[in-house]
């Protein structure tokens, strides 16, 4: 990334408990995923850069804006820092229909940023037909692609997807893996993408930065991964 500035620049320090959060990585464009064993601190980064946790010490920068910086006492709230956030179980509104679900997304849009519109969004991520419905009555793949729309209309500078895919059967796994790349082509968003899963590594990942207990374990490529242990998850530790 010589020369170009990273869409993503963070160093920051988090104490929780008995875990500490140490970590410093520069991500650029296209798909960079965090990997490592449940209580490694991937979804703690996710929700630092989202601004729903306040680090103790560092800085957040996204495409060169400043939204944490504890030393200069910099703190955007997370419905001002438009960041995208496509969550594990979708958590879709479900007293609302599909169309209002993705609306909701243009709350956390400033007025200055341009953003997509509701009919290019639905035509691109093939849920045109499904705006009448409620939450109920969508499969799982499908609730992912309206959290995807939601996400977008917000006119995110980055999006962040925690294991999005880990409530999906099978058989859809390869079709919404192949709307991710559509997004990050199409929509040219960064994205920081946390799973356990070496296949969704390998497809989707332009970098990988791999964590163990609270640090920046290893940043490369899917080939620089190890064994299968890096990615697994393990009961022993709560999820972070």
């Amino acid at each position: 990334m010589t020369g170009v500035a990273p869409s993503l620049s963070l160093n920051v320090r988090q104490q929780r408990k008995d875990f500490l959060l140490d970590v410093a990585f520069e991500a650029g464009s296209g798909i960079t995923a965090l990997v490592g064993p449940s209580g490694s601190g991937k979804t703690t980064i996710l929700n630092i850069i989202a601004g729903t946790l306040r680090p103790d010490a560092g800085r957040v920068v996204v495409s060169g804006r400043v939204l944490t910086d504890v030393a200069q006492r910099i703190f955007v709230p997370c419905h001002r820092r438009r960041v995208g956030f496509v969550f594990q179980d979708a958590q879709l509104f479900p007293h609302l229909t599909v169309e209002q679900n993705i609306k909701f997304g243009r709350w956390f849009r400033s007025a200055q940023a341009d953003g997509p519109a509701v009919d290019v969004v639905t035509r691109e991520l093939g849920i045109g037909g499904l705006l009448n419905r409620r939450p109920a009555t969508l499969s799982g793949g499908e609730k992912q692609r309206v959290a995807l729309a939601r996400a977008l209309l917000s006119s995110p500078q980055i999006l962040l997807m925690d294991e999005p895919l880990s409530g999906v059967d099978d058989a859809r796994r390869n079709e919404i893996m192949g709307l991710i790349e559509h997004v990050r082509d199409e929509f040219r968003v960064p994205i920081v993408y946390v799973t356990h899963s070496r296949n969704e590594v390998q497809r989707l990942a332009s970098r990988v930065v791999r964590l163990e207990a609270g640090r920046v374990a290893s940043v490369g490529s899917a080939a620089d991964l190890p064994g299968d242990d890096a990615l697994k998850p393990r009961s022993d530790f709560a999820s972070t």
